[in-house]
Protein backbone atom coordinates (compact mmCIF):
# COMPACT_ATOMS: atom_id res chain seq x y z
CA UNK A 1 0.00 0.00 0.00
CA UNK A 2 1.33 3.43 -0.96
CA UNK A 3 -0.01 6.60 0.63
CA UNK A 4 0.11 9.52 -1.80
CA UNK A 5 -2.25 12.00 -0.10
CA UNK A 6 -3.49 12.45 3.45
CA UNK A 7 -5.57 15.21 5.00
CA UNK A 8 -7.51 15.83 8.20
CA UNK A 9 -11.23 16.12 7.47
CA UNK A 10 -13.14 16.18 10.76
CA UNK A 11 -13.29 15.46 14.45
CA UNK A 12 -16.48 13.71 15.56
CA UNK A 13 -17.68 13.85 19.16
CA UNK A 14 -20.55 11.43 18.52
CA UNK A 15 -21.62 8.88 15.95
CA UNK A 16 -24.10 11.25 14.29
CA UNK A 17 -21.19 13.37 13.06
CA UNK A 18 -19.40 10.53 11.26
CA UNK A 19 -19.01 10.67 7.47
CA UNK A 20 -22.06 9.46 5.55
CA UNK A 21 -20.08 8.00 2.62
CA UNK A 22 -19.11 4.33 2.27
CA UNK A 23 -15.32 4.70 2.31
CA UNK A 24 -13.50 1.99 4.27
CA UNK A 25 -12.06 2.92 7.67
CA UNK A 26 -8.88 1.91 9.50
CA UNK A 27 -9.09 2.72 13.22
CA UNK A 28 -6.22 3.43 15.63
CA UNK A 29 -6.87 2.39 19.22
CA UNK A 30 -4.71 2.61 22.33
CA UNK A 31 -3.92 4.22 25.64
CA UNK A 32 -3.19 7.93 25.90
CA UNK A 33 0.46 8.62 25.06
CA UNK A 34 0.98 5.23 23.37
CA UNK A 35 1.88 6.89 20.07
CA UNK A 36 -1.26 6.86 17.90
CA UNK A 37 -0.57 10.26 16.35
CA UNK A 38 3.05 9.32 15.70
CA UNK A 39 1.92 6.10 14.00
CA UNK A 40 -0.56 7.94 11.76
CA UNK A 41 2.11 10.48 10.83
CA UNK A 42 4.75 7.86 10.08
CA UNK A 43 2.44 5.72 7.95
CA UNK A 44 1.55 8.82 5.93
CA UNK A 45 5.13 10.19 5.90
CA UNK A 46 3.83 13.45 7.34
CA UNK A 47 5.31 15.14 10.40
CA UNK A 48 2.27 17.00 11.69
CA UNK A 49 -0.82 15.48 10.09
CA UNK A 50 -2.02 14.11 13.44
CA UNK A 51 -0.98 16.29 16.34
CA UNK A 52 -0.48 14.70 19.74
CA UNK A 53 -2.04 16.63 22.59
CA UNK A 54 0.21 18.26 25.17
CA UNK A 55 -2.42 17.25 27.72
CA UNK A 56 -2.77 13.43 27.68
CA UNK A 57 -6.37 12.32 27.77
CA UNK A 58 -7.63 15.62 26.33
CA UNK A 59 -8.64 14.32 22.91
CA UNK A 60 -12.29 13.29 23.05
CA UNK A 61 -13.12 13.01 19.37
CA UNK A 62 -12.81 10.47 16.58
CA UNK A 63 -10.37 12.21 14.24
CA UNK A 64 -10.82 11.37 10.55
CA UNK A 65 -8.01 11.56 7.98
CA UNK A 66 -8.77 11.03 4.30
CA UNK A 67 -6.12 8.79 2.73
CA UNK A 68 -5.60 8.72 -1.06
CA UNK A 69 -9.14 10.13 -1.32
CA UNK A 70 -10.38 6.54 -1.01
CA UNK A 71 -10.33 5.53 2.69
CA UNK A 72 -10.10 6.95 6.20
CA UNK A 73 -7.66 6.59 9.05
CA UNK A 74 -9.65 7.11 12.26
CA UNK A 75 -7.72 8.13 15.39
CA UNK A 76 -9.88 7.09 18.34
CA UNK A 77 -9.69 8.84 21.75
CA UNK A 78 -6.94 7.49 23.97
CA UNK A 79 -8.08 5.55 27.00
CA UNK A 80 -6.72 4.89 30.47
CA UNK A 81 -5.34 8.27 31.50
CA UNK A 82 -5.63 8.44 35.30
CA UNK A 83 -6.13 12.21 35.63
CA UNK A 84 -9.30 12.20 33.54
CA UNK A 85 -12.50 12.11 35.64
CA UNK A 86 -14.27 8.77 35.75
CA UNK A 87 -17.42 10.14 34.12
CA UNK A 88 -15.43 11.32 31.09
CA UNK A 89 -13.49 8.05 30.88
CA UNK A 90 -16.80 6.20 30.89
CA UNK A 91 -18.26 8.35 28.09
CA UNK A 92 -15.16 7.81 25.96
CA UNK A 93 -15.41 4.08 26.51
CA UNK A 94 -19.04 4.09 25.39
CA UNK A 95 -18.20 6.16 22.31
CA UNK A 96 -15.38 3.80 21.33
CA UNK A 97 -17.50 0.69 21.90
CA UNK A 98 -20.45 2.13 19.95
CA UNK A 99 -18.13 2.94 17.07
CA UNK A 100 -16.52 -0.51 17.06
CA UNK A 101 -19.76 -2.47 17.13
CA UNK A 102 -21.77 -0.35 14.70
CA UNK A 103 -19.40 1.02 12.06
CA UNK A 104 -19.86 -1.27 9.06
CA UNK A 105 -17.17 0.59 7.07
CA UNK A 106 -14.52 -0.50 9.59
CA UNK A 107 -12.02 -2.86 7.92
CA UNK A 108 -9.33 -3.30 10.56
CA UNK A 109 -8.20 -1.82 13.88
CA UNK A 110 -4.63 -1.07 14.84
CA UNK A 111 -4.45 -1.77 18.58
CA UNK A 112 -1.38 0.02 19.93
CA UNK A 113 0.52 -1.27 22.95
CA UNK A 114 3.70 0.23 24.38
CA UNK A 115 6.43 -2.33 23.74
CA UNK A 116 8.21 -1.33 26.97
CA UNK A 117 5.36 -2.59 29.14
CA UNK A 118 3.07 -5.57 29.53
CA UNK A 119 -0.45 -5.06 28.09
CA UNK A 120 -2.67 -3.43 30.71
CA UNK A 121 -6.07 -4.66 31.82
CA UNK A 122 -7.64 -1.96 29.63
CA UNK A 123 -5.54 -3.05 26.64
CA UNK A 124 -6.79 -6.61 27.04
CA UNK A 125 -10.38 -5.40 27.48
CA UNK A 126 -10.16 -3.51 24.20
CA UNK A 127 -8.74 -6.56 22.44
CA UNK A 128 -11.59 -8.58 23.91
CA UNK A 129 -14.10 -6.10 22.46
CA UNK A 130 -12.53 -6.38 19.02
CA UNK A 131 -12.61 -10.15 19.10
CA UNK A 132 -16.18 -10.21 20.44
CA UNK A 133 -17.41 -7.93 17.65
CA UNK A 134 -15.44 -9.98 15.07
CA UNK A 135 -13.29 -7.04 13.98
CA UNK A 136 -9.90 -7.89 12.47
CA UNK A 137 -7.07 -6.17 14.35
CA UNK A 138 -3.31 -5.78 14.32
CA UNK A 139 -1.32 -5.46 17.54
CA UNK A 140 1.23 -2.68 16.98
CA UNK A 141 4.01 -2.65 19.59
CA UNK A 142 4.98 1.02 19.62
CA UNK A 143 8.29 2.59 20.67
CA UNK A 144 10.19 -0.57 19.71
CA UNK A 145 13.38 1.48 19.36
CA UNK A 146 13.36 1.86 23.15
CA UNK A 147 13.92 -1.89 23.62
CA UNK A 148 17.39 -3.46 23.33
CA UNK A 149 17.58 -5.34 20.03
CA UNK A 150 18.68 -8.46 21.87
CA UNK A 151 15.41 -8.55 23.83
CA UNK A 152 13.02 -8.01 20.90
CA UNK A 153 12.82 -11.64 19.64
CA UNK A 154 11.77 -12.95 23.06
CA UNK A 155 9.41 -10.05 23.66
CA UNK A 156 7.81 -10.48 20.27
CA UNK A 157 7.33 -14.22 20.83
CA UNK A 158 5.73 -13.57 24.23
CA UNK A 159 3.41 -10.96 22.71
CA UNK A 160 2.37 -13.31 19.90
CA UNK A 161 1.71 -16.06 22.44
CA UNK A 162 -0.43 -13.64 24.46
CA UNK A 163 -2.64 -12.69 21.51
CA UNK A 164 -2.70 -16.04 19.71
CA UNK A 165 -5.95 -16.99 21.47
CA UNK A 166 -7.80 -14.12 19.82
CA UNK A 167 -9.36 -15.29 16.59
CA UNK A 168 -9.37 -11.90 14.87
CA UNK A 169 -5.78 -10.93 15.69
CA UNK A 170 -4.08 -10.77 12.28
CA UNK A 171 -0.52 -10.11 13.42
CA UNK A 172 1.76 -8.57 16.04
CA UNK A 173 4.17 -5.96 14.62
CA UNK A 174 6.95 -4.02 16.39
CA UNK A 175 6.87 -0.37 15.34
CA UNK A 176 9.03 2.70 15.79
CA UNK A 177 8.07 6.18 14.62
CA UNK A 178 11.75 7.09 14.98
CA UNK A 179 13.36 4.40 12.82
CA UNK A 180 10.34 3.46 10.70
CA UNK A 181 10.54 -0.18 11.78
CA UNK A 182 7.27 -1.94 11.05
CA UNK A 183 5.88 0.71 8.67
CA UNK A 184 5.91 -1.44 5.55
CA UNK A 185 4.54 -4.45 7.45
CA UNK A 186 1.63 -2.47 8.89
CA UNK A 187 0.74 -0.97 5.51
CA UNK A 188 0.88 -4.41 3.87
CA UNK A 189 -1.52 -5.88 6.44
CA UNK A 190 -3.87 -2.91 6.07
CA UNK A 191 -3.91 -3.51 2.30
CA UNK A 192 -4.69 -7.21 2.85
CA UNK A 193 -7.59 -6.39 5.17
CA UNK A 194 -9.00 -3.80 2.78
CA UNK A 195 -8.99 -6.43 0.03
CA UNK A 196 -10.57 -9.00 2.35
CA UNK A 197 -13.31 -6.64 3.54
CA UNK A 198 -14.11 -5.61 -0.03
CA UNK A 199 -14.37 -9.24 -1.10
CA UNK A 200 -16.67 -9.98 1.82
Amino acid sequence: MRIATAEFVLGAANLRQLPKDDLREIAFLGRSNVGKSSLVNKLCNRKALARPSNDPGKTRELNYFLINKELYFVDLPGYGYAKVPEQIRSSWGKLIEQYLKSRRQLSVVLQLIDSRHEPTELDMMMVGWLDYYEIPFIIVLTKSDKLPRSKMPNYLKAARDTFARFRYCKDVVPFSSITGEGRSEVLAIIAEQLTASTAA
